[in-house]
C-alpha cells in the first residue's frame, strides 16, 4: 500500500533582522499566483505589515511596476495594488468584531481574483480559506530578530521548494 503524502508542511525560520523578513516576502512573492491567500499572524509589531509591504514592493519592482507607498490598512481595513499581472489585496482585520464584516470589504472577490495578504486571519474564523499559506511571526530574544513558522498546504508545499525556502 502506498503511503499518502502529508497535506501540510511546516517550516520554522529564524529571521535575524528586518532585511531577512523583506527577503522572505520577496521569495514568496516570486511564487505567488492569483487566487492565493497568505494568512499573516502574530502579535502587534511582530512583522506582519513589514512582510506585506515587502511583498507588494517585490511584485511592484521592475519595468512597469507600480512603485508607490504601501500604507498599513489598519484604518482603511483593506488596500489593493495592481502589480504587473496581479492585484494584491492587503487586509488588516484587527478591528473586525465578526467574520461576516469581512464580506463588506470585498474579501470574497479578492480571494477569487488576486493575491490576498490577510493580517489577523483568525478574525475570519471558519471563513478563512483552507487552501492558504500561513505565516506566523514570533518575537525572538534579539529585539530586531523574529522567528517565523510557515505552514504550507496544497500547492504551497511545492512553491516553497521552488522559492528555495526550507
Amino acid at each position: 500500500m502506498a503511503e499518502s503524502r502529508p497535506k501540510e508542511r511546516t517550516i520554522e525560520l529564524d529571521l535575524d533582522d528586518e532585511r531577512a523578513t523583506v527577503n522572505l516576502a520577496a521569495a514568496l512573492a516570486g511564487v505567488a499566483r492569483a487566487g492565493d491567500v497568505i494568512a499573516l499572524s502574530g502579535e502587534l509589531g511582530a512583522g506582519k505589515t513589514v512582510f506585506a509591504r515587502a511583498f507588494v514592493r517585490a511584485l511592484s519592482s521592475g519595468p512597469g511596476g507600480c512603485r508607490r507607498q504601501v500604507p498599513s490598512p489598519t484604518f482603511t481595513l483593506a488596500q489593493s495594488y495592481d502589480c504587473h499581472a496581479n492585484t494584491v489585496h492587503h487586509f488588516d482585520l484587527f478591528r473586525l468584531s465578526r467574520p461576516e464584516e469581512a464580506w463588506e470589504l470585498g474579501i470574497e472577490d479578492a480571494f477569487a481574483d488576486g493575491i490576498s495578504l490577510v493580517e489577523w486571519p483568525e478574525r475570519l474564523g471558519a471563513e478563512l480559506p483552507e487552501s492558504r499559506l500561513d505565516v506566523a511571526f514570533f518575537f525572538a530574544a534579539d529585539p530586531n530578530a523574529r522567528t517565523v513558522r510557515i505552514m504550507a498546504r496544497d500547492h504551497w508545499r511545492a512553491r516553497l521548494r521552488e522559492a528555495e525556502i526550507d
